[in-house]
């Protein structure tokens, strides 16, 4: 008999007893559900690196001019 990875997975979710199956749920639910990215977090991205180049461009004049 050939096993594929569905049947090895359903045989070990019928080994489990209710508690690890509802455990074993929630953190495939939490792996599905990650948030996504929002515009927010696009805008918090683009303003953190406009700083990191302007910080990087003042630090380089500031060595050229020592």
């Amino acid at each position: 008999m050939i096993k594929s990875p569905k049947l090895a997975i359903v045989q070990s979710l019928d080994a489990m007893d209710h508690v690890q199956m509802e455990e074993v749920l929630t953190y495939i639910k939490g792996l599905l559900n990650h948030p996504k990215r929002t515009e927010n977090y696009n805008n918090f991205k683009r303003e953190a690196m406009k700083e990191i180049r302007q910080a990087l461009r003042k630090e380089k004049k500031q060595k050229a001019a020592a």
